[in-house]
């Protein structure tokens, strides 16, 4: 191989590898604000009050015309339902 094979050779390889790097970058870029901009519906997960929230009793006559006698007691009692 003579000088100017090996100048050829180096600069496509060197013109190969500065392509790949930008091609490269321009990919991890798109990726990335891909998954920074990708958001996910997640459903509310119920919450138990925690012991130390003060238990308020629902006293309207629709939902007094459901409970059960033990509730109405427990609630009465001002202690936080445990029966249906």
């Amino acid at each position: 191989m003579n000088g100017l094979h090996k100048t050829v050779a180096a600069a496509a390889i060197a013109g190969s590898m500065l392509v790949g790097g930008v091609v490269g970058a321009v990919m991890y870029g798109v990726t990335t604000i891909g998954a920074a901009a990708a958001t996910t519906a997640t459903t509310p997960t119920p919450t138990t009050p925690g012991a130390k929230t003060p238990f308020v009793s629902n006293e309207t006559a629709a939902h007094e015309a459901t409970e059960s006698a033990a509730r109405e007691a427990q609630e009465n009692a001002g202690i936080r339902p445990t029966v249906p």
